[in-house]
């Protein structure tokens, strides 16, 4: 986080100041990380999926309070309280996504997911049921004590969930 904060969160808000921008919003900065050194992949002016679902329920001051102190100014003055807790999402996808893949495929398993939140994206009700409606299905968030936590949780609901072309990352959050 150090090397993070110095090589590019204070040079972009410097880089903003020096330009003249004043900037309200968010800034998601999406990195990698190269022989433990931070390198900036995109920076978006917005969050992003599944960023969002890893932080906004972190969150226990009120949000449209927080995002009101941004469009006022006084942001400053307004208590932002986060969860010390770590929350871990694990994105659900459609086979064949970000290219080709098929929808409508029935969801199963939402009611064996617990301790989580499950974020649905691609989904919809057809004939009563969840089916798949899209590339980025579900996302699943887990809390825990730790990091370790958090993922382990996340995996476990993920894996309590179905669908058929199913297709989720196994590898995500244990490089940090």
């Amino acid at each position: 986080m150090k090397k993070v904060k110095g090589r590019i969160i204070d040079p972009t808000i410097k880089g903003l100041k020096e330009e003249g921008i004043e900037y309200r919003g968010f800034m998601f900065f999406g990195l990698i990380n190269v022989k433990g050194d931070p390198f900036v992949i995109e920076y978006n002016a917005r969050l992003g999926d599944p960023e969002s679902e890893a932080i906004i329920p972190r969150i226990k001051s009120d949000l449209f309070d927080l995002i009101e102190g941004v469009v006022n100014g006084d942001l400053d003055e307004r208590d932002l309280v986060i969860d010390e807790q770590y929350i871990a999402t694990v994105m659900l996808v459609s086979g064949g996504y970000p290219g080709h893949y098929q929808k409508g495929y029935e969801i199963s398993g939402l009611d064996m997911a617990k301790d989580c939140i499950v974020f649905h994206s691609g989904t919809k009700i057809t004939d009563g049921k969840v089916v798949t409606s899209g590339g980025r299905v579900l996302a699943v968030s887990s809390w825990g004590k730790t990091l370790k936590d958090a993922l382990a949780g996340s995996y476990r609901n993920a894996g309590s969930i179905s669908f058929r072309d199913i297709y989720f990352r196994k590898d995500i959050g244990f490089d940090l």
